[in-house]
């Protein structure tokens, strides 16, 4: 991984995939916490971003799932100190709750730009 100069503290750096440059994102970063070790075996999720393909480096992945409609419901109301504004929804599958995130939120376009400044 190639870091970049002026890029936004959560942006780990770049890859080359398959002729691609994509910026790699640690969203523990981004959410303050202790940041992910990378290494041979970091996961990374690649994803869309706005247009713009974006890895995001996460803990694991265990499975892949569609949900239906019926599985999803509305993002409960938190207190006032938590940001939930990229939260859409509470999945259910079983007995398992998970937390559904917008990406694109939680990405901002100006950080996006600020990405797309530093490795043109």
């Amino acid at each position: 991984m190639t870091r970049v100069a002026n890029a936004p503290v959560f942006m780990k750096g770049v890859i080359n995939l398959r002729g691609v440059i994509v910026p790699i994102a640690d969203m523990r970063l981004k959410f303050e916490l202790e940041s992910a070790v990378c290494d041979d075996q970091t996961v990374v999720v690649v994803l869309n971003v706005a247009g713009r393909v974006v890895g995001i480096v996460v803990d694991g992945v265990s499975d892949v799932q569609t949900l239906t409609p019926e599985q999803i419901r509305p993002a409960p109301g938190f207190n006032s100190t938590v940001n939930t504004d990229y939260i859409t929804g509470i999945g259910t599958i079983d007995d398992r709750m998970l937390i559904l995130m917008d990406i694109e939120k939680l990405i901002t376009s100006e950080e996006m730009a600020l990405v797309e400044t530093a490795i043109a």
